[in-house]
């Protein structure tokens, strides 16, 4: 019974959708010029309408045969010129079509055929969009039915095959924290997590990241169980005068290959989708690692997509309506004076409507074929909240409402297991989180980079062609990080991408300037003078007056320098901690960090290319703020507040961690031990072990 009403469902949309195109094909037969059709048999307006059936069906059948294929011919060209060509492509299939039909309409140029196929498009995914909101399935059948075709096999109910393994989909959050996540929770703001949560398939765990708390260290380390050696998002190595930069190629690439010994989570059959690192797949999408590879063509993730070419006028009306809705916001804040705030102008618009529909539905639809052609392991990252929060703040309206259309994401995807051949554990989590506050420069009308400067006695203007406030060279600076190289690869490919101004290397900048390099809220401090890392004894006889500058100023929380004679030594205002020893004089700069800031600090000050200062801004434990030394009012890179407690939501199937978890290496342990006990002999594929309600499922 269940499979006739199925049948019948799919029999009536298909109905519904050729009517909904043979009016659009008649009303536009009549007020378009240049378009006319052959007049069918039958009475008055009988006729017309016959033609335009006609013509929508042979549309229809046509575009079915040939789309695929066209798409597959182009998964080469990059992601957002691919979605802008559907449009003139989709056009000349409406003109074959119409050239085939055996009465012909008159002439009819392309330009005519693609406002044609635009329309028709456009009536038909609106249609398609009603019946979906009657049915919530529908959606999912569609994007099921679509990858099953390309993995060439059947897709119904039922699939998941008798004693299958379980895969696992880990589905990233980019820079949701735990306590953000657990407000959003209680107040609806994500339903589908939070019936998990009730309905008992699920639990929820915070964990601690690295000093380092953003996406290059922490995927790195859950990736590829290592990220020894990455101090910041930013930093420079003086051995090869290399500015290294997590967020673009070939800096994701180097990380990767100095990890080439290590497998990778995902070296057994998975796929890395919008990652910044592949996790040893073979299987990739958006992974800014692999994307400079020479003679890679591996567009799944794009093929999936776009393979519908409905979705490229879906995709380009909800660009749009982002890009729109985010000038309304922008100025929304500054007519109420929200605050803090920042700057939101230039491409940012374009860049969160890439963050929040582009790469959220490529990487979706990648995630959904990952799972019907059968993967043991999906690693996917959703960076439409670390874009926004950003910008906007970490718990904004605007924020909020990303992460609703998250949680629809992850109903989505959840949704589509049950069409895979085996069943899937879907476990969702954050990289790291985000702390809000008035930048450095809002607060005290500097910035860092100024504050080091007059500290050693520069106070001239920067000479022609540095870096700019902060560190700040490339365009990224200051701003979504993810996201914003994601789409310039997206638009531009791989040379335009690697070409960007921040990959020139530091050493081009004269050696008597100190390099001082920001992420988030933590600061990076170099002198070039000496080819290694240089010591407080050494700074103090060169740049006596920076030390107390630093730690005098009432937005530095404190600054970890080297010392010849007591090894590592955190200063802050008050007083110092010998990390060696554990010994305090004075205030312990530490104590405000909480439980584990020692460690961290300590881990980083052993690696090999740690700043000669790496300076922490001040934190207030009472509101959670920080001051990020970049444009950003929701920042993450260094200790204080939600950005070092990230969260781990998993099946009560998988076993949880014990004890709390710290360190992204932590959690790739924890990951690989999952992945090895999902593929063991005795773990069969019974309900239990998918155990993922549909949204309002308790």
């Amino acid at each position: 019974m269940a499979r006739w009403r199925s049948v019948s469902r799919a029999v009536a949309q298909t109905l519904a959708v050729w009517l909904a195109a043979t009016v659009t094909l008649a009303v536009l037969a009549v007020v378009l010029p240049g378009f006319q059709l052959a007049s069918g048999p039958g009475p008055g307006p009988v006729g017309p309408l016959v033609a335009a059936g006609t013509a929508a069906a042979f549309i229809g059948v046509l575009g079915a045969v040939l789309w695929p294929l066209i798409v597959r011919a182009l998964l080469l060209v990059p992601a957002l010129v691919l979605a802008l060509l559907v449009f003139g492509l989709n056009g000349a299939v409406v003109l074959v079509a119409l050239e085939l039909l055996p009465e012909r309409p008159g002439s009819l140029t392309l330009s005519t055929a693609a406002v044609v196929a635009a329309v028709l498009s456009g009536t038909t995914s609106a249609t398609h969009g009603a019946i979906a909101a009657r049915d919530d399935e529908a959606y999912r059948r569609r994007l099921a039915r679509l990858a099953g075709r390309r993995a060439g096999r059947r897709v119904r109910d039922g699939a998941p095959q008798p004693g299958a393994a379980p895969g696992v989909v880990f589905l990233q959050l980019d820079g949701l924290g735990h306590e953000v996540l657990v407000r959003a929770l209680r107040d609806g703001v994500m339903p589908t997590l939070s019936g998990w949560l009730s309905g008992g398939s699920h639990r929820l765990a915070p964990w601690r990241t690295d000093w380092s708390s953003q996406t290059g260290a922490s995927q790195l380390g859950i990736l590829h169980g290592d990220n020894h050696d990455v101090p910041a998002f930013r930093w420079y190595e003086k051995d090869t005068g290399r500015l290294m930069v997590c967020n673009h190629p070939s800096s994701a690439a180097e990380l990767e290959r100095r990890r080439a010994d290590r497998p990778g989570l995902l070296a057994r059959d998975g796929a890395s989708r919008g990652n910044l690192f592949s996790g040893g797949a073979q299987q990739s999408a958006l992974v800014l690692s692999v994307s400079g590879r020479l003679g890679r063509r591996d567009r799944s993730g794009y093929f999936s997509y776009f393979a519908d070419p409905a979705n490229a006028l879906r995709t380009l009306g909800s660009l749009l309506a982002e890009v729109g809705r985010e000038l309304v916001q922008s100025v929304r804040q500054r007519l109420r004076d929200v605050r803090p705030r920042v700057r939101r102008g230039g491409l940012y618009p374009l860049v969160r409507a890439f963050a929040t529909v582009v790469e959220r539905d490529v990487v979706v639809a990648a995630v959904v074929g990952d799972m019907l052609a059968g993967r043991s392991a999906v690693y996917a990252d959703l960076v439409a909240y670390d874009e926004v929060a950003h910008h906007s703040g970490v718990e904004r309206p605007e924020t909020l409402e990303v992460l609703r259309r998250l949680d629809r994401a992850v109903a989505l995807i959840a949704g589509v297991a049950r069409y895979a051949p085996r069943p899937y554990r879907i476990v969702v989590l954050s990289d790291h989180g985000q702390s809000q506050g008035e930048t450095f420069a809002q607060a005290y009308g500097q910035s860092l980079e100024q504050l080091v400067r007059s500290g050693c006695g520069m106070r001239g203007p920067l000479p022609d062609g540095q870096a700019g406030a902060d560190g700040q060279a490339g365009a990224d600076a200051g701003r979504g990080a993810e996201a914003r190289t994601a789409a310039q690869l997206a638009l531009y490919g791989r040379e335009r991408a690697m070409a960007a101004p921040g990959m020139r290397e530091a050493a081009r900048e004269a050696r008597g300037e100190p390099l001082v390099l920001a992420s988030g809220n933590l600061g990076l401090v170099y002198f070039r003078d000496l080819p290694r890392r240089m010591t407080l004894e050494e700074i103090e006889r060169r740049h006596p007056g920076v030390l107390a500058a630093l730690t005098g100023h009432p937005g530095i929380g404190f600054v970890l320098v080297r010392s010849e004679e007591r090894g590592p030594l955190v200063i802050g205002p008050g007083g110092l901690r010998e990390l060696a020893t554990g010994v305090v004089k004075g205030d312990d700069p530490l104590a405000v960090f909480g439980e584990g800031a020692a460690q961290a600090v300590a881990r980083t000050d052993s690696f090999p290319h740690c700043a000669d200062l790496m300076v922490n801004s001040a934190y207030d434990p009472a509101t959670g703020e920080v001051h990020a030394f970049e444009e950003q009012v929701g920042s993450h890179g260094g200790l204080g507040g939600g950005q070092s407690r990230p969260f781990l939501l998993h099946p009560v199937a998988l076993r949880g961690p014990e004890g709390e978890l710290v360190g992204a290496e932590a959690v790739h342990l924890l990951f690989r031990g999952w992945l090895e006990e999902s593929q063991s002999p005795e773990v069969t594929g019974g309900a239990d072990v998918n155990a993922v309600p549909t949204p309002g499922q308790k």
